[in-house]
């Protein structure tokens, strides 16, 4: 009787090569440590309504699939961002997820070629992450020295390659910058001359001084055809994993046929939605981690060994400095975990991005980056 040996390595060889290719996600170990490095809220719910959700997480029904509070919590995800009218929602496990959703709903052969998608670069890692997995072909765009978007060769690609979808972060990961609302209403007005998508990524909204949602009302027609995505991790809820996207119904309701059935759990949901009922705590979350945002940016600046702060509207600052990779681990070594982003992209040569935190969080981040200086 032959005796069959199973071969890994063949198996293996039956993924995608670009796939082995990829580095994975690596989420660092933050046991002990001050985490900074993900714009996580360094605030829990207070005591009385964590027993509250705790109550009422216990009651739902897990043995059956999630149903009609979906429902629910679209309609408060629509007042509390304040939808425009004729509007539907989409909701993701995170916005990841609706990144690549989109994605996969505009994969297909375009102007003799791949479907292309643009993006200013450094951006959010997962524009082109979502891109290389669907098929479609990302085009980086860079911004300028200063991380403000190159308008001309926004244009220019976007004439060029027609994207399918293109992506404005507002404000933008990892530079925290909110970008010219006149060259941001002059891209969007290319995209929809040529036919596509623009996704305004408002994953930092409630950090940032103004919305795109804002436009959207205001001229819906000449907005016609973005799409307006925001998650609520950085409203305060990173654990739960609940993101959205606002946009046309006619729109939306085509993409939500490519997004599996039942992705939101009943747990995620009712969070989310007990998290809106009480909206106002979270704001006012919001407000003291901006009033932090300015002390922190003005004590950088005072920094000796810091070469470069940039304005912020996000929970991030970055920072520019001599030596990021010794920083880095300097301050790792005093337990205070950051986020190094300088082999993401040239511009972004010896810059380290740091989370705003509260005020005693703040105070070891400064006395750790000091030292390490």
């Amino acid at each position: 009787m032959t005796t069959l040996t199973a071969s890994p390595t063949k198996a293996l060889e039956r993924i995608r090569p670009d796939v082995r290719a990829m580095h994975a996600y690596v989420v660092q170990s933050s046991v002990g440590y001050l985490k900074m490095d993900a714009m996580e809220n360094p605030f829990s719910l207070p005591a009385s309504l964590q027993q509250e959700l705790g109550q009422r997480l216990g009651a739902l029904a897990l043995n059956r699939y999630p149903g009609e509070r979906m429902n629910d919590l679209k309609a408060a995800l629509a007042t509390y961002a304040g939808a425009p009218e004729g509007s539907a929602i989409l909701l993701g496990n995170g916005s990841d997820e609706i990144i690549s959703l989109l994605a996969l709903a505009c994969a297909q052969p375009h102007a003799g070629g791949r479907a292309k998608m643009i993006a200013p670069m450094p951006g959010f890692v997962m524009y082109p992450m979502s891109a290389q997995l669907q098929g479609l072909d990302f085009v980086n765009v860079s911004l300028t020295a200063d991380f403000e978007l190159d308008e001309p060769a926004m244009l220019a690609a976007i004439a060029e390659h027609q994207p399918v979808i293109t992506y404005l972060a507002y404000p933008n990961n990892p530079t925290a910058t909110l970008w010219d609302e006149g060259a941001v209403q002059r891209i969007i007005d290319a995209v929809g001359a040529q036919g596509g998508f623009v996704v305004m990524d408002e994953a930092y909204q409630p950090f940032a001084s103004r919305s795109w949602i804002t436009r959207m009302r205001a001229e819906p027609e000449r907005n016609g055809h973005v799409l307006l995505m925001r998650t609520l991790s950085k409203f305060g809820l990173a654990g739960v994993r609940l993101g959205y996207l606002i946009g046309p119904a006619a729109i939306v309701s085509e993409i939500d046929k490519v997004r599996p059935p039942y992705n939101v759990s009943v747990l995620n949901c009712e969070a989310a939605i007990f998290a809106l009922e009480h909206a106002d705590v979270f704001a006012a979350q919001a407000a003291e981690l901006c009033a932090e945002r300015a002390k922190l940016v003005a004590q950088l600046r005072h920094m000796s060994g810091v070469e470069k702060v940039w304005d912020s509207e996000a929970n991030m600052v970055l920072i520019r400095v001599t030596d990021a990779a010794k920083i880095f681990a300097g301050m790792k070594a005093r337990k205070v975990l950051i986020k190094n982003v300088s082999t993401m992209h040239p511009l972004l040569a010896n810059c380290l991005r740091l989370t705003v935190g509260n005020a005693a969080d703040n105070a070891q981040m400064l006395a750790a980056l000091e030292a390490s200086i």
